[in-house]
């Protein structure tokens, strides 16, 4: 153990000197370089790694970082450039964000420990990319409809409101539909070409990144080899529908296939 430091973990994938040799440059959260953590017994698979400093990355300390956005997002950046950088050599395990041992001699033991089921993980995303798809209502709800009638001058300012009101309201729900459709349109597409599906919780506040409401955030894990024709097919998904969009991203590394909860139960 290094005094005054933890390692942090970004990902887990099968040993290789291309990957020594891809990563021996990367750096990653805190600018520190990244390494590769070799386990004991089962020398098939690397931790991804680097250290950080144990003042920042202790529980109460890492529990207070994780609610200042910016500490967040450049912690999340750092986090996504190694695992990026190395699912560029290899399929890769990314780890949740923020996963720490108090050294790399516990890496190495939580490796062996359970490489067979980590091993398992990596043949599971052989292959295969992730890719995300966010559909958004266009329709804010205090905007003025569209093609919105002309004032009546034979109404009342309350009938007149109400009739207004109606129209808003009328504009929102063939919105909603038109989402509808766009999201049956995507689940089409990937009966074709996905093998799993990942459901996100809809993004609000400061964490929602693209214009107007978002309605739908899920992940597809699709084989690198059909990945093109499901970006090109799900972005023409709203085609002909009006008041919403359909953001596609990725590829990326499988974030949303890689769950193993007991990973980092050892952490400090």
């Amino acid at each position: 153990m290094t005094a005054g430091s933890l390692t942090y973990v970004y990902a887990v994938a099968r040993h290789s000197v291309a990957l020594a040799e891809a990563t021996h440059a990367v750096t990653g959260v805190t600018g520190s370089p990244v390494h590769l953590v070799t386990p004991a017994r089962h020398r098939a698979l690397v931790a991804v790694a680097g250290l950080v400093p144990e003042d920042d990355f202790r529980e109460a300390a890492l529990r207070r970082h994780l609610e200042d956005l910016d500490w967040l997002e450049a912690l999340a950046r750092a986090h996504d450039r190694v695992v990026e950088a190395t699912a560029a050599h290899t399929t890769v395990l990314p780890l949740r964000l923020a996963t720490v041992y108090l050294d790399d001699d516990r890496v190495r033991a939580v490796l062996d420990d359970r490489h067979d089921l980590l091993l398992d993980a990596l043949e599971q995303l052989d292959g295969h990319v992730e890719l995300g798809v966010k559909i958004y209502l266009d329709v804010a709800s205090d905007s003025p409809p569209q093609a919105a009638p002309a004032p009546d001058p034979s109404l009342s300012p309350g009938r007149a409101y109400l009739r207004h009101r109606r129209a808003e309201q009328d504009v929102r729900t063939a919105a909603h539909l038109a989402a509808e459709r766009a999201a049956e349109r995507v689940e089409a597409i990937a009966r074709t070409y996905a093998v799993r599906r990942a459901r996100h919780r809809i993004q609000e506040g400061e964490l929602a990144t693209g214009p107007g409401t978002n309605v739908s955030n899920d992940a597809y894990l699709v084989p690198t080899a059909h990945a093109d024709a499901f970006l090109t097919e799900v972005t023409q998904s709203a085609d002909g529908l009006s008041g919403i969009h359909v953001d596609v991203t990725g590829p990326w590394a499988p974030y949303s296939f890689a769950t193993l909860p007991d990973l980092d139960e050892d952490a400090p």
